[in-house]
């Protein structure tokens, strides 16, 4: 039997370093094994390989062929014909085969199917394309098989040494005029602006189908059918295409933690029941998302969700995924209202030990269908070892968030005055992380901007993001606010461990919140969509925030931030503000004070000589030429 895994020692994992987890031991090693049991499991039954056995996009939905066409439906033209009833074949899988003119390219269909006791209609759990009738709204499955399949042209980068310097995007809401943007519009408008800002991968959310707008894209429907509201899926390809030949990784925000309650077009009660995919009961809604919950406990959800990562990085080449919503899938009551306060929070009841095999199998799978393929946990709960390789005993997640972060960004700026900041609990924040485990700063993200929320500028900034960002008309407030947005940014970035992410606009500071067109805002979409124009006026703060950043981002690459040694502390001083530390072979000085400039200032450094290579405070980025808010020197050996 060949193995798929290399079998670490699991009599020390590399994540019982951490002298607390020790008396968990059991229970790490217990939950482990399990899912390396069952990865033999599936290898044996699947010639050795996961990839055998992720075959769900292949065996259902509408496929064609030289000799004949298979459908796992019931096209019925909205009539119930004999002609297309679909048997089933061992007791298990319905199966029918049609001829050659039954289907052709752009047809719309769905499948009747009858339980006992009812019948509904659905969309194929394997539909690859997926329109919505603009008249009625009603969501049908497509044919989708044009003449000519989509010509790759670019080779797919290659996995990266340096920082990953991520793009957090949204292509609907991506053009700065009030409406749903599209694939061919993000590729020509967004992503020459990507490649200009200097980031080196993006990360698209809202990809796979999902029937409402406003959702973000969380709630999907059809978990292969890229959203047909943006474009084709040959024009989704051609994007991905074009950041390929820019060097730029495309990662894809996957969602596997819930799905949609919607029937028809979801999968629940797809065979009228409501746990042939999810858990029955209560345990099989999600109270806060309003969503169903998968339960992995089942091989053929198994197979569902593994078969989808293959497909998306198959089909369509995607680099790899940002796994949403992690901590909702490892906790019975999907972490809400606990406080992950102690060990005995990850390692005690109420885990579930099904979603963290599958997490384990889907970074085995991505991993072996495409080596250089990138994973990235998304978990708030910080469950240890997620992103640990296996050979540590670990989950194999390639990174985690560090999203407390963000958190502590936003709680500081809410609950303390920055003069106030307490920078001991800043550096501890920025810094902590499990040594085993590659992480990704940011301080913000697409969260922090969500309507009922601010970004850092509007907290920053108050009311005043909306009169006093012109050069002419700004006060200290303003200079302020622009100086700790450039600063916050900048030690998030000189901290991080292994990368760094930006919700697209934030990178200049837009001014505004997200909200999606709903009926609570008369379907608008002032707030669904990105002011670009505010990052090219001269005599807006904006385009110096923009030219910062960008400078900073060309920074992180040109040093190899993520991959040079962990940063050191060489200095902190609470009363005036002032923290120092050493990375490589730069040197950071930020000053947090909000009246000295401190000239001379004499701090702990080691030695060398230095020249200056940034500063906040400079003209360029709408600093006043001498300030010194921050300071980085770069060390040369004497």
């Amino acid at each position: 039997m060949k193995k798929c895994s290399k079998d670490p020692s699991l009599s020390d994992p590399g994540i019982f370093h951490d002298p607390g987890l020790l008396a968990h031991a059991d229970t790490i090693r217990s939950r482990y094994r399990a899912a390396v049991d069952l990865e033999e499991k599936l290898c044996r039954k699947n010639a050795g390989s996961l990839k055998n056995f992720a075959d769900y996009h292949q065996r259902f939905g509408l496929h064609f062929d030289t000799k004949k066409q298979e459908c796992l439906c019931d096209k019925n033209n909205w009539q119930c014909v004999s002609a297309y009833r679909v048997p089933k074949q061992d007791g298990e899988i319905f199966a029918a085969h049609f001829p050659a003119d039954r289907f052709s390219h752009q047809d719309l269909f769905r499948l009747k199917i009858l339980w006992p006791g009812g019948d509904g209609d659905r969309i194929p759990t394997a539909a690859r394309r997926v329109v919505q009738d603009p008249h009625t709204l009603i969501f049908n499955a497509q044919v989708w098989e044009p003449s000519k399949p989509y010509a790759w042209q670019s080779s797919e980068p290659v996995r990266r040494t340096g920082p990953m310097l991520i793009y957090e995007t949204h292509a609907g809401m991506a053009l700065e005029e009030g409406r749903i943007g599209t694939w061919t519009e993000f590729r020509r408008h967004i992503l020459p602006k990507i490649v200009d800002a200097g980031y080196n991968a993006i990360q698209m959310m809202a990809v796979q189908e999902h029937p409402y707008y406003a959702s973000f894209g969380y709630h999907v429907s059809s978990f292969f059918a890229p959203s047909s509201r943006f474009g084709t899926p040959e024009e989704l390809k051609q994007l991905i295409d074009a950041a390929h030949e820019q060097g730029i990784q495309v990662l894809m925000d996957i969602i596997h933690s819930h799905s949609v309650r919607n029937e028809v077009e979801g999968l629940s009660r797809f065979d009228g029941t409501l746990y042939q995919f999810f858990h029955d009961g209560p345990r099989g809604m999600h109270r806060l998302w309003d969503s169903r919950c998968f339960d992995y406990a089942k091989p053929m959800v198994v197979k569902f969700l593994l078969s989808n990562l293959r497909y998306w990085i198959e089909e369509f080449h995607v680099d790899g995924f940002r796994f949403d919503g992690i901590t909702s899938m490892l906790f019975e009551d999907h972490g809400l209202n606990r406080a992950f306060a102690s060990y005995a929070d990850y390692f005690g009841p109420g885990v579930d030990t099904d979603a963290l095999c599958y997490l384990y199998l889907a970074n085995r799978l991505v991993h072996e269908t495409k080596p250089a393929a990138v994973t990235v946990a998304e978990d708030v709960s910080g469950y240890p070892g997620l992103a640990a390789g296996i050979d540590k005993g670990g989950y194999g997640f390639d990174f985690r968030f560090a999203m407390g972060i963000a958190d502590f960004w936003i709680r500081l700026l809410k609950e303390t005055r920055d003069e106030d900041w307490p920078l001991e609990t800043l550096w501890h924040e920025l810094t902590n992380r499990r040594a085993e485990e590659a992480t990704i700063s940011y301080a913000e993200c697409h969260d922090q901007a969500l309507v009922g929320d601010k970004t850092l500028l509007m907290h920053l900034m108050g009311s005043r993001i909306y009169t006093a960002m012109h050069k002419k008309h700004a006060g200290m407030e303003t200079l302020r606010g622009v100086a700790l947005h450039k600063m916050i940014r900048l030690i998030t970035l000189a901290t991080a461990n292994a990368g760094y992410l930006n919700f697209m606009g934030n990178e200049f500071g837009h001014p505004e919140w997200v909200d999606f067109p709903s009926q609570q805002n008369d379907f608008s979409y002032h707030y669904a969509r990105r002011q670009w124009s505010l990052k090219y006026d001269p005599d807006l703060y904006y385009r110096d925030l923009y030219a910062f950043d960008r400078q900073m981002i060309m920074l992180a690459k040109e040093h190899g931030l993520s991959t040079s040694t962990c940063p050191g502390l060489c200095y902190l001083h609470e009363d005036h503000n002032i923290i120092a530390f050493c990375r490589g072979d730069l040197f950071w000085v930020f000053n947090f004070h909000p009246e000295w400039s401190f000239y001379d200032y004499r701090v702990d450094a080691p030695p060398g000589r230095y020249r200056m290579i940034l500063d906040t405070d400079e003209a360029r980025f709408g600093g006043r030429s001498g300030a010194g808010e921050a300071k980085i020197g770069q060390s040369r050996v004497t």
